[in-house]
């Protein structure tokens, strides 16, 4: 015989569901099941299935503690849980930025772009692309740095006519968290609108230039190309967003990156503009909203993110 509880709702007071064991000693668990000789429940705690015997359960004080939640009972040691699982859950915000009702930044970064598609926010990942660099002498420089002499111009070509990713809306935001510079880089300690800038791209045959970009001895990019304007603002757990400050017309772009005095990075992340675009892949959603809980069946629960 299996008996099966569930969580409907994720305040606090709810998280603090116990599951006591014989010793005295109890799990905080948001579900569990018996089965066999067998009991396995989800750890509110380390978010993660895991199982004890049945025989180390006291069903009775289990079904005591519900109960006397359930009725408003004062429970002992409940507050300091519930203040527990409250840090907690700030800590893991924290980490993890909310960029959209339901919807957060990953922990372990990259380059992302919010979208929104059929009215729905959506985060889709940008991927890096490698350039062939056009020098206004003979040669490219295939390298991820390039470290050009002052007043050297550079021409990044990117192959495809058109981004992979492309936005619905005309201001996506873009969220960037990247692997750390060495602390001897130019770049480690400069301002993120020296370091970061969204070019408009210019389509060309089946390429994309990123356009004539003259790079100084000091790191600093000035463009031949209207830049376009940005505003960027530090986020928790190391992101930062970057937003146009104009509406982007309809065309391709790209998010590049200066290096310092190594130069400007071969390496963009591209994405176009175009309301009229087929759903991007591989999408981010927001997390759906624990349901109301039916009289005639047990509610559902909602993971803990």
């Amino acid at each position: 015989m299996a008996f099966l509880f569930f969580l409907g709702a994720a305040s606090a007071q709810e998280l603090s569901k116990r599951l006591i064991l014989t010793d005295g000693s109890y799990q905080l668990a948001t579900k569990w099941e018996v089965k066999g000789d067998r009991v396995r429940y989800f750890s509110a705690e380390r978010g993660e299935w895991e199982e004890v015997p049945k025989s180390m359960v006291d069903w009775a004080a289990t079904d005591k503690y519900e109960k006397d939640r359930q009725n408003g009972v004062p429970l002992p040691g409940a507050a300091e849980v519930d203040k527990e699982l409250a840090a907690e859950r700030r800590a893991e915000e924290a980490r993890r930025p909310e960029v959209a009702p339901g919807l957060h930044l990953p922990e372990d970064g990259g380059v992302l772009m919010l979208d929104s598609y059929e009215n729905q926010p959506q985060l889709v990942e940008l991927q890096q692309h490698g350039s062939e660099i056009k020098q206004d002498r003979k040669g490219n420089v295939m390298r991820a740095a390039i470290n050009p002499m002052a007043g050297v111009k550079q021409n990044i070509e990117v192959p495809g006519s058109h981004a992979q990713v492309q936005a619905h809306i005309a201001v996506p935001a873009i969220y960037l968290k990247l692997e750390p510079l060495d602390p001897s880089d130019a770049a480690a300690n400069a301002d993120p609108s020296d370091r970061f800038h969204i070019l408009h791209m210019q389509s060309k045959a089946d390429k994309r230039m990123v356009g004539d970009i003259k790079v100084s001895i000091y790191g600093k990019a000035k463009e031949e190309q209207k830049l376009v304007p940005t505003s960027m603002v530090d986020l928790t757990g190391g992101w930062i967003k970057i937003t146009p400050s104009v509406e982007l017309e309809t065309g391709e772009y790209a998010v590049v990156e200066m290096l310092g005095k190594e130069g400007l990075n071969s390496y963009v992340w591209d994405f176009g503009v175009n309301p009229s675009a087929r759903a991007n892949a591989d999408v981010t959603k927001p997390e759906a909203p624990a349901a109301a809980p039916s009289p005639s069946a047990a509610p559902e629960l909602k993971k803990q993110p």
